[in-house]
């Protein structure tokens, strides 16, 4: 398999499974702490298709998890590994999220996120990257994946 072509597939599939499993379960633990309120494998549809929420969180999940695969292992030293992973998914998509996606949703104004959420969200994307590097590892390793 093409390199290129594989570093994609790793990348969406590892982003769009680590969000059915370490993303939600991070918003769990956060429920379970009384930290958060949010609805796990929410169904509901998001504007303006009506795909459900679930379904439309790991498509982009997958889409970052291919722009992690491209740019975390170019990263010098322990950045290169499961810290860059955590750190990119804790990081920067907390922060496209919050001065991007939300003041896009917001019709373009934009509200620092409180707390817990302010913690939470990076906490819970950084279990997001944790799983997107665990399940690319898992990924690379099986047959027809070198």
């Amino acid at each position: 398999m093409n390199k290129w072509i594989g570093t994609v597939l790793v990348g969406f599939v590892a982003g769009a499974l680590s969000v059915l499993i370490f993303h939600q379960l991070g918003f769990w633990i956060a429920n379970q702490l009384g930290y958060t309120r949010v609805p796990l494998y929410n169904m509901r549809g998001v504007p303006p298709w009506g795909v459900p929420y679930i379904i439309s969180a790991a498509f982009w999940g997958g889409l970052w998890g291919i722009a992690a695969a491209f740019l975390v292992p170019r990263m010098r030293g322990v950045m290169g590994g499961v810290l860059g992973w955590i750190l990119f998914a804790a990081i920067v998509v907390s922060l496209a999220n919050w001065f991007v996606v939300l003041p896009l949703k917001s019709g373009g104004t934009f509200r620092m996120p409180t707390m817990p959420i302010l913690v939470v969200l990076p906490l819970v994307y950084g279990l997001w990257g944790f799983g997107m590097w665990l399940i690319g590892r898992l990924l690379r390793a099986a047959p027809g994946w070198r």
